[in-house]
């Protein structure tokens, strides 16, 4: 079951700001939430426990239900080299992630509910899958008739653009549209995470 509750109460329990509110509220409130939060000692954590909460860390990032990353890692471990970067790479890949790396989205929820609309256009054709796999070499855009929506001309004008660019897309921000050059690389995903803890949660 998808996640419906508060994204700044999730994002102080991920340890990573999951929208631009939570970001705000996570510079004066960085400690988990909950009235013990503050000043607790951390106990000694299991190695399961360190496993469980980076692969929670990751399915919240992405916003993802317990089926579709574990689809993912089947999929990323059966393809040549490291299985928690093809991981990575897969979750990069997918047409909301792609709509938000390329400034079009507030957040990972604003560009899923943008494809799940039929805002989002992949290669002309459109596309209300967010889980979509964007190929290298095709196209995604926001549909002409849905650029007078005010979120898109924001997204026009770069408020929702990521300091850290992503080398694998090209962004054309005036067209409202991001062609994917190649397969993301591991190290161009501006997030820690710890991808190898997520292959020993899925290994064990």
């Amino acid at each position: 079951m998808r996640y419906t509750g508060p994204k700044v109460r999730r994002s102080r329990r991920a340890g990573i700001p999951l929208t631009r509110k939570a970001e705000k509220i996570m510079e004066r409130r960085p400690q988990p939430p909950g009235q013990h939060g503050t000043g607790r000692r951390p106990g000694k954590e299991s190695d399961y426990g360190r496993q469980l909460s980076e692969k929670q860390r990751i399915r919240w990032y992405y916003d993802l239900t317990e089926r579709q990353l574990q689809t993912t890692y089947d999929r990323a471990k059966r393809r040549p080299g490291r299985a928690g970067e093809n991981v990575i790479a897969a979750l990069e890949s997918r047409l909301a992630t792609v709509v938000l790396r390329a400034g079009f989205a507030a957040s990972i929820y604003a560009a899923r509910q943008f494809v799940n609309h039929g805002h989002v256009l992949v290669d002309g054709a459109k596309v209300d899958i967010p889980s979509y796999l964007v190929k290298p070499g095709q196209t995604v855009a926001i549909r002409e008739r849905s650029r007078r929506i005010p979120a898109f001309v924001a997204a026009q004008e770069g408020v929702y653009a990521d300091e850290h660019d992503a080398g694998y897309l090209d962004v054309q921000r005036e067209h409202l549209s991001a062609t994917l050059v190649r397969e993301p690389r591991r190290a161009e995903v501006p997030i820690s995470f710890n991808e190898q803890l997520l292959v020993e949660f899925y290994s064990r």
